[in-house]
């Protein structure tokens, strides 16, 4: 019931989380999964959840309701350190209600993006797994997705790259919450979105987006205009090899086992002797 993307740009990073907890027939509901935890000229972080809404609620109360001078959010060094300690409140919970939710016949299931900044180190992004443990983005794979990633992946996986400048992020994750939308009725508006410029360590832009967003409207009309128009302007299959064409879907004079349908044959009963 989530869709969540968040990308690590070499310009900083860019969250993205719809709110849909609930999708019946007669039943819609919503609650943020994104919280922020921000300390001005020091630190900036980010949490997005997906996965049983309980679950990620005390995880995030936890770590809001923090008050350990040596160990919390607000005194890591780092943002590893920080990292560690979202994973450690994962444990905590799951030592708390994994054991009532296994007699009740519920999975203990969450997932989640933290990512940020602690003043004297790069921006990071890490995605946090049910058991606490995490990994962290790379050069190689600077984006995470949790809950309904599918159908939003596509367009990430073809455009995004560290150098990416962070409005072009922003517009991808918005296209690519878009393409979740249109499949998948268990995710829904409004949608919170947050960039973080490098080194700024404050939000630097953050909006709620909902059904009346301009912005929003346009990315989804222009959007599915655009692609019925690339889906004409392509070749339609020319299946005749000796027919010209450019781009021949058949294959000429290759009398091979692949260029023939794998065939059931009709066995008829034996007649009785």
């Amino acid at each position: 019931m989530t869709y969540c993307v968040a990308m690590r740009l070499d310009a900083g990073l860019v969250f993205l989380s719809d709110s849909r907890t609930n999708a019946g027939v007669d039943a819609i509901s919503t609650a943020r999964k994104m919280t922020v935890f921000e300390e001005p000229g020091d630190r900036v972080m980010v949490l997005m959840t997906a996965g049983n809404l309980a679950i990620s609620q005390s995880v995030r109360q936890i770590l809001i309701e923090d008050h350990d001078e040596k160990r919390s959010l607000w005194t890591a060094r780092d943002m590893f350190e920080a990292a560690s300690i979202v994973g450690e409140a994962v444990r905590q919970v799951h030592r708390r209600d994994a054991h009532a939710l296994r007699d009740a016949g519920i999975e203990f299931n969450v997932s989640l993006i933290f990512g940020g900044q602690v003043r004297g180190e790069r921006v990071r992004l890490f995605n946090i797994y049910a058991a606490g443990n995490f990994v962290e983005a790379t050069p190689e794979n600077c984006y995470f997705q949790i809950g309904e990633a599918k159908y939003g992946k596509p367009i990430v996986d073809r455009i995004v790259h560290p150098s990416l400048p962070l409005a072009e992020g922003a517009k991808c994750a918005l296209i690519s919450m878009d393409s979740t939308l249109k499949s998948n009725i268990s995710v829904g508006l409004p949608l919170d979105l947050l960039v973080y410029e490098a080194d700024s360590l404050q939000v630097t832009r953050f909006v709620n987006i909902d059904e009346r967003n301009a912005y929003f409207r346009m990315i989804r009309d222009t959007w599915g205009h655009r692609l019925r128009q690339v889906f004409g302007e392509i070749h339609n299959p020319e299946w005749d090899p000796a027919a010209p064409a450019e781009f021949s879907l058949a294959r000429s004079g290759e009398a091979d086992r692949w260029a023939q349908p794998v065939r059931a044959r009709r066995v008829h009963p034996r007649k009785p002797d």
